[in-house]
């Protein structure tokens, strides 16, 4: 109990605010978008860039917490793609983005407050190597798969391209790259530099859950339940379940297989629906299982918290 008053309720808390501000008009749709984009497309990334620009990446990048991690969100994947194809009868295109939403665990705005909340922020070190493969390996899964799909004939050149295009219009790529490129460098930013970047880092999180409740609130639980019921299941129960069976075989050190098991066990992120809207296909789907599932980490992340001690 004491974990879910001192470590999840006080994010889903921020959340709850931000809903509360649309669903009582006291903010309006375009502010809480100015919100989630300053979050989205400036705060985070600059986020993720101080955080990889100076990150042990010979020590964090541990091969084996990685595959164990990532293990669970492709086996999700593949099991949302085909089971959304041959149990629900969905088409290939909808199939895709219902293993996409299965596949892309919300990582940074969930797994990160609630494991630095559990653990501290000393902690946090396995969870950025993850999140900073994080977004390209789920949309290079995706858009690959997609692209294939959707330009059956069109040739590999063409797939590759569209590919390429779409990841790297994408902030946090950017900025997961360019810190990439800082910390294999060793350049070392000025001071003054350096603190400003983590002034706008630390609004990151807030303003991210802030305006993600804000986004939630726009979506009506509808849609096919048996869907949503059964994305939820591969995102909060498959997925870690898959992580902490490769974690505990390979031997992962607590930290690391705390983070992996915690972070795959997320809700979907706000990514999934923004995925389905890309392509415009499973968008109703993909918006009320991003809100059924999170309300329901509250409680699922309690129980992986008590059985990770």
């Amino acid at each position: 109990m004491q974990a879910l008053i001192d470590v999840i309720l006080p994010v889903f808390l921020v959340i709850g605010f931000g809903y509360a501000a649309v669903w009582r008009g006291w903010m309006q749709d375009g502010a809480i978008d100015g919100v989630m984009k300053f979050a989205q497309n400036f705060a985070i990334p600059v986020l993720l860039f101080s955080a990889i620009s100076t990150l042990d990446l010979g020590q964090e990048f541990d091969a084996s917490l990685l595959f164990s991690f990532y293990l669970g969100s492709v086996s999700g994947f593949v099991i949302g793609t085909f089971g959304a194809r041959f149990i629900f009868g969905r088409a290939w295109e909808d199939s895709i983005v219902i293993g996409f939403i299965a596949l892309f665990t919300n990582a940074l705005l969930l797994g990160l407050p609630i494991t630095e909340r559990a653990y501290g922020a000393d902690a946090l070190a396995s969870n950025y190597a993850i999140i900073a493969m994080h977004a390209p390996f789920c949309y290079g899964l995706g858009i690959t798969v997609m692209e294939i799909v959707k330009n059956r004939g069109g040739g590999v050149v063409k797939t590759a391209n569209a590919v390429l295009r779409t990841m790297f219009k994408n902030a946090l790529v950017i900025g997961i790259s360019l810190g990439v490129v800082v910390n294999l460098s060793g350049l070392t930013l000025p001071g003054f530099l350096t603190d400003g970047l983590n002034l706008i880092a630390r609004a990151a999180l807030p303003a991210a859950l802030f305006g993600m409740g804000g986004i939630l609130c726009r979506y009506r639980p509808e849609g096919d339940l048996r869907v949503i019921i059964f994305i939820s299941l591969i995102s909060l129960f498959w997925n870690p379940s898959i992580t902490w069976l490769t974690g505990s075989a390979l031997e992962l050190p607590q930290d690391a297989f705390r983070s992996a098991v915690l972070t795959s066990a997320m809700a979907p992120g706000i990514n999934a629906y923004i995925f389905a809207n890309m392509y415009g296909v499973a968008k109703r789907v993909a918006a009320s299982a991003l809100l059924l599932s999170t309300a329901a980490t509250i409680l699922t992340a309690w129980g992986w918290l008590a059985v990770l001690g």
